[in-house]
C-alpha cells in the first residue's frame, strides 16, 4: 500500500556543481526536494521506489546500488541509488540520477531502494496500471516521482512560449498539491508531449498507486525558472 510519495523536477541543474555559477538561483528548489524526501523517510516506509521518465520504450527497472553520473555536463559527480551495486549495471538514466543525488544529500536510509525508469510512449491506461500493481502489495511503499511540468511557458524555454503551457501547469499543479489521482489519470498525454512535460508518465504512475490510498497532499514549490514548470509535492 501507498503511504507516502513525493513529487520533484529532475534538471540536472538540481546539482550545484552542475549548476555552477547558476546554482544559487534554485536553492529554493532544493530545499523543497529535500523537505519532500524528509515526508517520505518520516512515513517509515518499507520500500522506496524511483520513477523517473527515461529514454526507453516501456518500463527500464533499475536495483539498489544502480550508479549514474553527471559527468557528461563536464563535473566529476558519481551517484548510486541507494548503497551497493554490481559492475555492469545499466547507468541511471538522468532523472533518476537526480534522484539518487537527492537522496544522497538527505543520508537516505529508510528502506531499501529501486528505480523504475519509464518511457514516454507508455500509454496512460498502462502507466495507471504499474501504479496498482506497485502498491498492491502489504508493504508500505513510498515513491519518490521525478519529471518535469510543460517546457513552453516563455520564448526562451527549450520547447518555445505556447499559450496552453501555463494552463496546462497550473492544472498540473492543483492535481500534485491536492494529491488528485483521478486529475492526474485524466491528464491529457498528447497536449503533455506537445507541451514537452516530462512528468506526465511519472504522475500518471503515481495516480495508479495512489488511487486506493487516503492521502492528503501539499504544494511546496511551483515556478517556472527558465520556462520549465517545476513543482515539488508530498502525498502523506
Amino acid at each position: 500500500m501507498l503511504v507516502a510519495a513525493a513529487v520533484c523536477p529532475c534538471p540536472p541543474l538540481l546539482v550545484p556543481e552542475v549548476a555552477a555559477g547558476a546554482a544559487p538561483e534554485l536553492d529554493g528548489l532544493r530545499a523543497a526536494c529535500l523537505d519532500a524526501v524528509g515526508v517520505l523517510a518520516a512515513a517509515r516506509p518499507d520500500r522506496l521506489v524511483v520513477i523517473g521518465p527515461a529514454g526507453v520504450s516501456g518500463l527500464g527497472p533499475h536495483p539498489q546500488g544502480a550508479a549514474g553520473s553527471f559527468r557528461g555536463f563536464g563535473v566529476d559527480v558519481d551517484v548510486r541509488l541507494g548503497r551497493g551495486g554490481v559492475a555492469g549495471e545499466r547507468a541511471l538514466p538522468q532523472s533518476l540520477a537526480v534522484a539518487a543525488w537527492l537522496l544522497g544529500r538527505t543520508g537516505w536510509a529508510a528502506a531499501p531502494v529501486e528505480g523504475l525508469g519509464v518511457g514516454e510512449p507508455l500509454e496512460s491506461d498502462r502507466a495507471l496500471a504499474v501504479g496498482r500493481e506497485l502498491a498492491a502489495t502489504d508493504e508500505r511503499l513510498a515513491l519518490l516521482v521525478m519529471g518535469d511540468g510543460s517546457a513552453c511557458r516563455t520564448l526562451k524555454a527549450p520547447g518555445y512560449l505556447d499559450p496552453r503551457a501555463e494552463g496546462f501547469d497550473a492544472a498540473a499543479a492543483r492535481a500534485l498539491g491536492a494529491a488528485d489521482s483521478a486529475a492526474l489519470a485524466a491528464m491529457d498525454g498528447e497536449l503533455a508531449h506537445e507541451l514537452k512535460a516530462a512528468g506526465r508518465t511519472p504522475w500518471q504512475v503515481l495516480a495508479g498507486a495512489g488511487e486506493a490510498a487516503d492521502l492528503t497532499g501539499e504544494l511546496l514549490y511551483d515556478e517556472a525558472p527558465y520556462g520549465v514548470g517545476y513543482f515539488v509535492a508530498t502525498w502523506s
